[in-house]
């Protein structure tokens, strides 16, 4: 009886309030048997593919990972909280369909075919969950479980990747003629890598090959991987382990997952499980899983649900906030965060020479760096991906907010001697890093509607007006925009004190004057 419930599959729509999609949705396609029955024909008649993930979430989450924990909240009205404990802690019952990030986020980084990392103590479920991504990709279960890379501290290159045959070492006359027995792993879809930071340096090296660029090498022989869903796991959150991480490889990283601990109340479960003697990665539902082509097309539906522009502008705003240090340099464009990283000095000889600016507001404050490119594609990317899982065709600032702290998590290095951390009520984030990140994008939101930028934006009045194009604009046109852009510096510069953002208008304003410029060049030239 219990073999037989852990493999149903909910009737019901698992958002009813989910938009229309363009198919409706079937209950019989969820009796087609369970996985061993092989892949079903196709049909007219399946799921949409965001219901089909959703229903790969719930059975997941209510059937295979023990996971009671409802972080990723979303609210649909009013609702109820309780404070609890000497911290004051608030508990918080969303009135919204709300989610545990740590089922959740591995199944959006299998729909965006993208790298996450587990992080968490021994056997609690990391392996398991990412066993569970490689299942729903239609690999047998002993595929997976051969296919995983388990890190080591003997891991040499050839173990990850593959050895040359020795016949043709023996016989080959130049390096082309060497053949390699590739391993099975680098022609999946779903790659797992237990253990990562076990694995020697070098060894870390070919693996950040693979991850970055799709490919491996050996002896001058290379193989091109597929587009992959990653999963690695840490035990610890530093990344320590028998040997440092390559930075390299950790900003390869796009997501990273908490694994919490086991609620002692569900221990009910665990002795259901091992009196029938089941494995939920044995039986996951025909059902739910995804066949190549309905990944591919849940990729291009997931790029395609719109991110709307003033939700976009926030979000820039968010982001303008950690790289500019004043101190790092005398030239404007230098005076980054990453200059001081460079020059291999103390951080805090330079913040400390910042003076004029409130260190509490300044949210630049309490970090050491910025965002890279890759992590704001990735932020892109990953609140596309969950505003899709959620039946939307449309990005909403709560899925920004949720979604952020598990990209940022490892992109945003925290300066724990930020005045910020000092407050007895911040002391507490310098541990928990996702609350800070969600923390500190509700103060940058906060600060966005008290400077009112949806409202008041010169600069993004005059980048739009660019973005139009310059063909057909006259020279008195051209001259009119360069002298807008000047009087807004003009403006500027009467006040003393610069924060991330006007650090990021001011260096947009110096571009679009130079191609203002030399467009007036060009029309001189053609008279």
């Amino acid at each position: 009886m219990f073999g037989k419930l852990i493999q149903r599959v909910s009737e019901a729509p698992t958002n009813p309030q989910a938009q229309p999609s363009t198919r409706e949705f079937d209950v019989a396609d969820l009796y087609q048997g369970p996985a061993s029955a092989g892949p079903q024909p196709d049909s007219a008649e399946k799921a949409p593919l965001d219901e089909k993930l959703r229903q790969a979430y719930f059975w997941v989450v209510n059937r295979a990972i023990i996971s009671p924990y409802y972080d990723i909240e979303y609210q649909d009205g009013p609702s109820q909280t309780f404070t609890l404990g000497d911290q004051h802690c608030k508990l918080t019952l969303p009135s919204g369909q709300s989610y545990s990030s740590f089922v959740l986020l591995p199944l959006l980084t299998f729909a965006v075919r993208r790298k996450c990392l587990f992080v968490g103590g021994p056997g609690r479920g990391k392996t398991s969950s990412a066993m569970l991504m490689g299942i729903l990709a239609g690999y047998s279960i002993k595929e997976v479980r051969r296919a995983i890379q388990k890190g080591q501290p003997q891991m040499t290159v050839s173990d990850l990747l593959g050895n040359p045959i020795p016949s043709d070492l023996v016989t080959a006359k130049s390096m082309d003629q060497v053949n390699i027995a590739w391993r099975k792993w680098l022609s999946m879809r779903v790659k797992i890598i237990d253990e990562y930071n076990r694995i020697p340096t070098r060894t870390q090296s070919a693996l950040l090959t693979v991850m970055a660029d799709n490919y491996a090498e050996v002896l001058d022989q290379t193989i091109e991987c597929p587009e992959s869903a990653w999963y690695l796991t840490a035990n610890d959150d530093a990344g320590g382990g028998t040997y440092q991480v390559i930075e390299a490889l950790k900003d390869r990283i796009d997501i990273v997952v908490k694994a919490l601990h086991f609620n002692s109340r569900f221990i009910g479960e665990l002795l259901d499980r091992i009196e029938q003697g089941i494995k939920p990665e044995e039986v996951v539902p025909a059902q739910i899983i995804f066949t190549p082509d309905e990944w591919d097309e849940m990729h291009k539906l997931i790029l395609a649900v719109n991110l709307p522009g003033p939700l976009l502008r926030r979000l820039e705003f968010f982001v303008s906030q950690f790289e500019f240090c004043e101190a790092a340099a005398s030239q404007l464009e230098y005076q980054t965060k990453d200059t001081i990283k460079l020059s291999g000095l103390d951080f805090t000889q330079f913040t400390a020479t910042e003076t004029g600016k409130d260190k509490l507001k300044d949210l630049g404050t309490q970090t050491r760096n910025g965002l890279s490119v890759r992590a704001v594609m990735t932020v892109l990317t990953f609140v596309k991906a969950i505003a899709f899982f959620r039946g939307s065709r449309e990005v909403s600032i709560e899925d920004v907010r949720q979604i952020i702290p598990f990209v940022l998590h490892d992109k945003l290095i925290q300066d724990p001697d930020a005045p910020f951390f000092e407050k007895p009520e911040n002391a507490a984030f310098r541990s928990d890093r996702v609350s800070w990140i969600r923390k500190i994008f509700d103060l940058a939101c906060a600060e966005f509607d008290r400077l009112e930028m949806d409202r008041i934006d010169p600069v993004g009045d005059l980048s739009d007006q660019f973005d139009k194009g310059l063909d057909g604009v006259s020279e008195k046109q051209a001259r009119a925009e360069l002298v807008k852009i000047e009087r807004l510096l003009s403006d500027w510069s009467k006040s003393r004190k610069m924060y991330g953002h006007l650090y990021d208008d001011a260096l947009k304003l110096k571009y679009l004057h130079q191609r203002y410029t030399n467009y007036l060049k060009w029309l001189r030239w053609k008279r």
